[in-house]
């Protein structure tokens, strides 16, 4: 069993992903369950949005992996932007199950573009691509420095 928590910064109840189904340097599937306490909830079902982050954790994870099979830290310090989304519903019901697939489609240097795939009952509920830019260690101690 994968430990989630040590490979990507978020917590609950900002953290949606919540078991590994899957996961290799340039890959992963997990499994999410939607709960009441997700952000963008309204006590019954989560906006259409919340996939977004679904996708972005499921990345996290998969360069937290990365780097652990480096020997380095986990993931922190990145910035993501949505490149393309495709929303196949507007909410999702609470308790819904729902399964995230990601690939890496490029990488180079502290940037990497993903695509993103996420279903429940064998339906896509939506797919989108990301973009991820990493600031070094390095990078954000010298703009702390400066303030």
């Amino acid at each position: 069993m994968i430990d989630i928590e040590a490979l990507i910064p978020h917590r609950e109840p900002i953290r949606v992903v919540s078991e590994v189904i899957e996961l290799t340097e340039e890959s992963g599937i997990v499994s999410a369950a939607v709960h009441e306490c997700w952000p963008l909830c309204d006590g019954e079902s989560v906006s259409s949005l919340v996939l977004i982050e679904a996708i972005a954790q499921t990345a996290a994870l998969i360069e937290g992996n990365k780097r652990r099979l480096e020997g380095k830290d986990g993931v922190k310090g990145w910035l993501v932007g949505i490149k393309s989304a495709d929303f196949q519903v507007d909410r999702i019901p609470v308790h819904t199950v729902l399964t995230i697939a990601v690939k890496s489609l490029y990488s180079f240097d502290d940037y990497g573009v993903v695509e993103g795939v996420v279903t429940a009952d064998g339906r896509v509920l939506a797919s989108a691509v990301l973009q991820a830019v990493r600031f070094s260690d390095e990078k954000i101690k010298n703009m702390t420095d400066k303030e």
